[in-house]
Order: structure tokens, then C-alpha cells, then sequence
């Protein structure tokens, strides 16, 4: 077995769905191990490490140790998680969401000659957060203590997007926000409507409003990105025979670098108010150079053509970028395969992973 599986097998096998601790350990441990980088673990459980001129052009590799809580058939009696081989790929919780990537990455940080013409020489970074998948707590932790690489490659997935099996360059992604619309009447006998307001029917207007909104979209080197948004949930009333006097809608939007849906206007409705519960932001690419740099460390990497492509989900590409790194989302994960039950990576896209990485660190 290569390198990038024995140790894709090590970290998946680590449970890190109710606390990262441990698969934190093991990462930091191997880190001060097997490198000679300045290793850091901070107050929330990010390991982060460097090596190179502190100050100069710098390029993370980033990626997350914790994982969504396993199916059952995930873990092993003694709590460890499930890994299995079969048929090219690894199987088990976090495989392709994202310790494989992570793995790959650790093993580039290693491995890359960073020897170059250029004085001072590029830094180079390795980054591993916590709560990615509790909105981001540990990436937005981390740029609040100063976190801020100039670029940044992050391992998320983007294998199977242009073509099956191929490993793309995510250029873009949506953001995501997640909003409750309230509306607010007063209650009456159900004998008696006109003696109330019945905030289910005010809930009803401010659907209506949703519906006619336009979804943004934009393009980023060429590729679309369409934006969108559906309610997906309503909740009010009380008993049959009651108007209700209260409805909330549940919204869902997935948003595109710099335009917004304008939900505002629901407020237009008496009795209506709208609040955001999430903003996961989207990212955009504002560099083609680096984008191609990555795009031809991928070419070489495989036999198939890989694309600058747009990802649907969003990441923590989009924290990062937001912050003012410049960032592209390059990793195993195949569309369908995060948070399954059956969660796998394919072998062979994972130690194309680390040819990735590694080449866009000898190249930048």
C-alpha cells in the first residue's frame, strides 16, 4: 500500500464527529515527526504548520479533521471508525469528506522541494481545522487569530465534475444562506376569522413574494454560477379550531459571489419579518494564474483533461477567501460520495491528490 493510503487508513479509523481531539493529536503529532515545520495547535484545535520564510508569498494546503456523525454500520465495537479496501477504493466515514485529502496533503507538505530562485522563497503551509461541518467555527477561528495565507488550495471535492474521474479546479461555489421568514397575526375562534389576523395567510403572501424573486448568478473565468432558492419548511397554528397568530417559513439559499436574493422585501408584508440563521459565504477565484497553475499540476497528474469547474457546496474556501486569501477547491471527494453510509474515495484519486498537491507546491 502507498503512503497516502496507509495514513488515509489511520486518520479515518480516528472517531471526530462529537469531538476532533484525537484525530487533532494524531495530525499534530505526525507533523512534528515527520517535518522539520513550526507546528502549532491553537486554543480551538487547529493544527497548523509552516515551512519557509515567514512573510513571504505563502500557499496553504487546507483541509478538516472532523467528519459528520457515522451510520452505524461506520463504527467498530471499540468506537474506532470502519475502514475497508475493496474494488480500488477505501471505504469509511471522513474517506472522501475529507481525512483523504487531509492525508494527501500532509504527505505534499512533507515531501515538496521547496527549493526556488525566488528570495525570500514561497512559505509553504499545511492548515487542518475543526467544525467544518458546524459552519466553519474553526476556519473563522483561525482567521480571527490572524490566519491569512496568500493562497490557498483547498482539498474539498472536485473529482467527476467535467468528466467521471476526473480531478478538476473549482474556481467558484455557491454560499449558503439560511433564513426563517416569522409571521405574526392574532389568534381568534376559527368560527370567527374576521375576528383575527391569521398569520398563516401573511406566511402565504411572503411565499408568494419568495417565489418571484430572481436568483443571482455570475461567471468566473468563464464558468457560471447560478444561484438559488426554495422554502423548506412551514410551521404554524396551533389547534383546528384556532386562527393561527404565528407561521414561520424555513428559506434556503444558495448564493454567488457578490449578488444576493433580496429577501428584505418579505418585510414589505405587515406583520412579516425576516432573519438570517446561516451565511455560509461563497467563493470566487480572483487569480486565473493560480488557477491555472493548479489546473496543470492536475493534467499532469492523470490521463484525463481536468476543467476549471464551480462547485456546488460550500466550504471553507469561502472563509478563507472572504478573508482575503486566494483560494481554489481541489480534492478526492466524487459528487454523492460526503455523508453516505457507503462514503468512499477511489485509491488512485487520492495518491493523484498528493502528485497535486505536492506539484502546485514545487510550482508556485
Amino acid at each position: 500500500m502507498s503512503d497516502v493510503v496507509d495514513l488515509t487508513r489511520e486518520l479515518v479509523s480516528i472517531p471526530s464527529h462529537e469531538d476532533e481531539t484525537e484525530a487533532g493529536d494524531f495530525i499534530e503529532r505526525w507533523l512534528r515527526d515527520e517535518t522539520d515545520a513550526a507546528v502549532t495547535r491553537d486554543e480551538s484545535g487547529n493544527v497548523i504548520a509552516r515551512r519557509g520564510e515567514h512573510g513571504a508569498d505563502s500557499l496553504a494546503l487546507v483541509g478538516h479533521h472532523d467528519v459528520v456523525p457515522p451510520a452505524d454500520s461506520q463504527v467498530e465495537a471499540d468506537g474506532s471508525y470502519v475502514v475497508e479496501g475493496r474494488d480500488g477504493r477505501l471505504y469509511g466515514r471522513g474517506t472522501a469528506d475529507m481525512k483523504g485529502a487531509v492525508a494527501a496533503a500532509m504527505l505534499a507538505f512533507r515531501d515538496a522541494d521547496r527549493s526556488a530562485d525566488a528570495d525570500p522563497a514561497p512559505e509553504l503551509v499545511f492548515a487542518s481545522f475543526v467544525g467544518e461541518e458546524d459552519g466553519g467555527v474553526g476556519a473563522r477561528a483561525a482567521i480571527d487569530r490572524g490566519f491569512s495565507p496568500d493562497y490557498a488550495v483547498v482539498g474539498e471535492g472536485s473529482t467527476g465534475y467535467s468528466a467521471p474521474g476526473v480531478t478538476d479546479v473549482a474556481v467558484a461555489h455557491k454560499g449558503r444562506r439560511g433564513s426563517t421568514v416569522t409571521a405574526r397575526g392574532s389568534a381568534a375562534h376559527a368560527s370567527e376569522p374576521e375576528a383575527g389576523e391569521n398569520a398563516v395567510y401573511r406566511a402565504c403572501d411572503a411565499v408568494d413574494v419568495l417565489r418571484d424573486l430572481d436568483f443571482p448568478s455570475t461567471e468566473v473565468f468563464g464558468e457560471r454560477v447560478e444561484g438559488s432558492l426554495a422554502v423548506t419548511g412551514i410551521d404554524g397554528g396551533s389547534a383546528w379550531n384556532v386562527i393561527p397568530e404565528e407561521c414561520s417559513v424555513t428559506v434556503d439559499e444558495r448564493t454567488v459571489p457578490g449578488e444576493r436574493a433580496a429577501l428584505e422585501r418579505v418585510e414589505e408584508i405587515e406583520g412579516v419579518e425576516w432573519s438570517v440563521d446561516q451565511d455560509l459565504p461563497p467563493m470566487r477565484c480572483d487569480d486565473e494564474a493560480f488557477a491555472e497553475t493548479v489546473r496543470a499540476a492536475a493534467e499532469v497528474s492523470q490521463s484525463g483533461s481536468p476543467e476549471l469547474v464551480v462547485k456546488p457546496h460550500a466550504t471553507d474556501a469561502g472563509w478563507l477567501a472572504q478573508a482575503g486569501t486566494t483560494c481554489v477547491v481541489c480534492g478526492a471527494a466524487e459528487p454523492g460520495e460526503a455523508h453516505t453510509e457507503t462514503e468512499s474515495a477511489s485509491v488512485e484519486v487520492l495518491e493523484r491528490c498528493y502528485d497535486v498537491y505536492r506539484g502546485v507546491a514545487e510550482r508556485f
